[in-house]
């Protein structure tokens, strides 16, 4: 074990010190810079500190604005524990059903205590395209005084907050990933392999497509350029990506997906029954998570304001929209609508209007959820099959194919003509005049494509390297008897 921890810290620190060298070598941004308007939207709900200009006094938190974003960290993290732990865990078999509490618990854990290490400063500090620095790391020089940037110019929340509301974030992205190889996997395996894929993926993914100066910069055109030169490469782009369909649900998608291929099918798998052991327990995890979810979403305004009131609302109809089309397709098809269609339904709708809460209107929403339930659950059938894996609780055929459908059709209604909030500029404090869904739709597109490629190739070679030197699955014969007693000598229910 200790020749393990010794070569995973090497292997951190390598590639820590890789990518922030590279920030380092790279000159600071001499002025606060403004974007033009192609991309000066809010494309993420995660800008850096503020830096207010020279002359001006330092903004001071609004008390209002802090407290909703400490309601929407808490929903956050209601979220994955125990929302998401009971969804997972109600829909194994029995004998696993602590394995997975266990994994989504202490996975949120580890990626908490990493955050506040590192994990922060390489993905919220500035730095290159692709990593920030290790300026901040154990959240160095940030104190109760330190305020981080909103979307609105003069307007900062408190920096802790915002450090706490991205913990909850990058906790609940990697606990997505235990659905895909639940029931089969080493615990030590996965907690290796989460530290790994946070480093390498999670973060400079959330860099890539959140990081910016914040909007107090954005003064010029000169300004903007600056500005945008030192902002993530997908937001330099102009990615649309209000809370995470990218960063969050495709990122943990394919990285589970690649993860059920190299962790094989679990034995019996399509010859015994492998029915969920508590529907309630889903249900139960499902309706938490819908309610984390208003903090998810409405949160990432990161103000209590007109925007998180839509990104609200918008996460509230689309997801009653999903649940329905999911479970209407489903009663079509096989003759009874079902409680897991519905939950499942519910989920789908949650991730597809993820990228799109803030920035769609109410008809869009609806698009959104419509389309959602009913490709998600193609998504949970028929690509599943296609594929050939045993992703055991489909966190590809939802996370997946719900995030990629709503990174791309946000890009389509966010256009102002279909009710949207198109992109604002900052320089002329303005929604911008032109807004082209066809552009938009390649940039998403881009957005959707480096997210899998990255990932992809990240939770690879993270996956190879647990198999070296500690081996991802169990052996047969602790499966057959689950992992609740094998791996953690305790029983979820005793008759």
């Amino acid at each position: 074990m200790r020749k393990i921890l010794a070569t995973l810290l090497t292997v951190l620190a390598v590639g820590i010190a890789g990518g922030a060298s590279s920030a380092w070598a790279e000159d600071k941004a001499a002025a606060p810079a403004a974007a033009p308007a192609a991309t000066a939207a809010p494309a993420a709900a995660t800008p850096a500190a503020a830096a207010a200009p020279a002359a001006a006094p330092t903004p001071v938190p609004n008390k209002g604005d802090n407290a909703w974003m400490l309601v929407s960290t808490a929903l956050v993290i209601l979220m994955s524990i125990p929302g998401l732990a009971l969804f997972y865990g109600g829909l194994v078999r029995a004998k696993n059903m602590l394995s997975v509490l266990m994994q989504v618990f202490v996975t949120f854990s580890v990626i908490s205590i990493l955050w506040a290490v590192y994990g922060y400063s390489v993905a919220f500090s500035e730095g290159n395209a692709f990593f920030g620095s290790l300026d901040k790391l154990f959240l160095k020089g940030i104190t109760p005084d330190s305020v981080a940037a909103t979307f609105s110019k003069g307007v900062v929340i408190s920096e802790f907050i915002f450090v706490a509301f991205q913990g909850a974030f990058a906790a609940i992205t990697c606990g997505l990933i235990v659905g895909a190889f639940a029931e089969r996997i080493k615990f030590s395996a996965v907690l290796l392999f989460m530290v790994l894929w946070f480093t390498f993926s999670y973060l400079p993914i959330t860099h890539m497509v959140w990081y910016w100066a914040g909007p107090d910069g954005y003064i010029s055109a000169e300004a903007a350029d600056k500005l945008n030169a030192t902002a993530g490469f997908m937001f330099q782009k102009g990615a649309l990506d209000f809370a995470g369909g990218t960063v969050v649900h495709i990122n943990a998608a394919i990285a589970g997906l690649i993860g059920a291929y190299l962790l094989g099918k679990r034995v019996g798998y399509g010859k015994d029954s492998m029915a969920p052991h508590s529907l309630t327990m889903t249900m139960m995890g499902a309706s938490l998570l819908w309610f984390g979810w208003f903090g998810f979403n409405a949160g990432s305004a990161l103000e209590a304001n007109g925007t998180a009131a839509l990104a609200f609302i918008n996460t509230w109809l689309a997801t009653a929209v999903a649940a329905t089309s999911w479970m209407v397709a489903e009663w079509l098809i096989k003759g009874k609508p079902s409680m897991l269609g519905a939950a499942s339904g519910a989920v789908a709708g949650l991730v597809a209007i993820t990228p799109a809460a803030g920035f769609v209107g109410v008809v869009g929403a609806l698009v959104i959820g419509l389309a959602a339930g009913v490709i998600c659950l193609w998504g949970v059938n028929g690509l599943k099959k296609l594929l050939g894996a045993d992703d055991s609780l489909d966190v590809f055929g939802v996370h997946g194919v719900g995030g990629t459908l709503g990174a791309l059709l946000t890009g389509v209604f966010a256009a102002p003509s279909l009710g949207g909030t198109g992109i604002y500029d900052y320089v002329a404090n303005k929604v911008a005049a032109d807004y082209s869904i066809m552009d938009q739709l390649i940039v998403q597109a881009t957005g959707v494509g480096v997210t899998l490629v990255w990932s992809g190739v990240v939770a690879f070679v993270a996956y190879k390297i647990v198999d070296i030197f500690i081996g991802l699955r169990v052996p047969e014969d602790e499966e057959r008897e689950g992992l609740d007693i094998t791996s953690h000598g305790e029983s979820a229910y005793h008759s």
